[in-house]
């Protein structure tokens, strides 16, 4: 690829039953083996991102919708896209586990949220409620993600792995009832809220979440940053955007905290990683060394 040429991050999901996620993934991994990045298969559906020139990223989406062979399952999946100065991957996996959103509860694992359940707000309609003075807007993210950047008036959960969401959820769901709050709700792409909104209905809150998260958000309004504070976390190489989707100068030093044990682990793999990734992107030779292909999992 011409050094001139511009290369496109996208990120996805969809939450679908898929009976034999083992043959979806061996389809996926013949459509995506042109681009770097991840792709996770569970029994509820579907989550990546992934990386290329922008014809390869257009017929991606174009085969995800168009493929005879997916069944027309993702034939209105929305994709979220930036442009990038590094790299976000090198390789490319797609993944068969047993949840795309690792929440871990009991009767949770392997459901399908049912969309038209929840609350979906487009990004307007998300900054006229979150100026609401009977909201509790609640960042459904990490808190290393919350420390570099998040809507003003935001509560951290203070979480370390997406796992300890619930409890603080559970803890605090009787107090925002008895005070008569709205919960808005928010992560990076979308998918995190769609699967906590689901398990959250059984404590009777009334719950509103961000369609498309922070990403489409930026994407949308222009003048994003009116209501976002500092910048946004992303899981690949390039670390951070601005509201503007532009990737920032923002280091894994930054970002992660070495005193707290979760974020130290993520440092020194960030360390590791930064090895192979150069701050323009070239296209990769035979000879390249292998890097791993992410910093984390994709949270579309």
């Amino acid at each position: 690829m011409p050094e001139s040429m511009p290369l496109i991050h996208i990120s996805f999901y969809r939450f679908v039953a898929l009976p034999d996620p083992e043959g979806m993934a061996a389809l996926l991994r013949e459509l995506v083996a042109p681009l770097t990045g991840n792709v996770l298969v569970a029994q509820e559906g579907i989550s990546g991102a992934l990386a290329g020139s922008l014809a390869q990223i257009k017929a991606f989406e174009h085969a995800m919708a168009h493929d005879p062979r997916l069944g027309g399952l993702f034939t209105d999946m929305p994709f979220k896209r930036s442009t990038c100065n590094t790299p976000p991957f090198w390789k490319v996996k797609v993944r068969v586990k047993p949840e795309i959103v690792a929440l871990g509860l009991d009767g949770v694992t392997g459901l399908v949220p049912d969309r038209a359940s929840g609350h979906h707000l487009s990004p307007q309609q998300w900054r006229d409620l979150i100026a609401r003075d009977d909201v509790v807007v609640l960042d459904n993210r990490n808190s290393f993600e919350y420390r570099l950047g998040r809507f003003k008036n935001a509560i951290d959960p203070h979480v370390d792995n997406f796992r300890d969401f619930p409890d603080y959820v559970a803890g605090h769901a009787e107090q925002w009832k008895a005070e008569g709050k709205k919960v808005a709700m928010y992560c990076t792409g979308g998918i995190r809220c769609e699967k906590t909104s689901a398990w959250m209905q059984q404590f009777g809150l009334d719950i509103y979440q961000l369609d498309g998260g922070i990403m489409n958000y930026f994407q949308a309004l222009p003048d994003a940053d009116k209501d976002w504070q500092g910048e946004c976390f992303v899981f690949d190489n390039r670390v951070a955007v601005d509201t503007h989707l532009q990737e920032t100068d923002t280091t894994s030093d930054d970002v992660y905290n070495p005193d707290i044990p979760d974020e130290r682990w993520r440092l020194e793999r960030a360390h590791r990683l930064s090895a192979f990734t150069p701050k323009v992107y070239r296209e990769p030779t035979d000879d390249a060394p292998e890097a791993a292909s992410g910093r984390d999992e994709p949270a579309s």
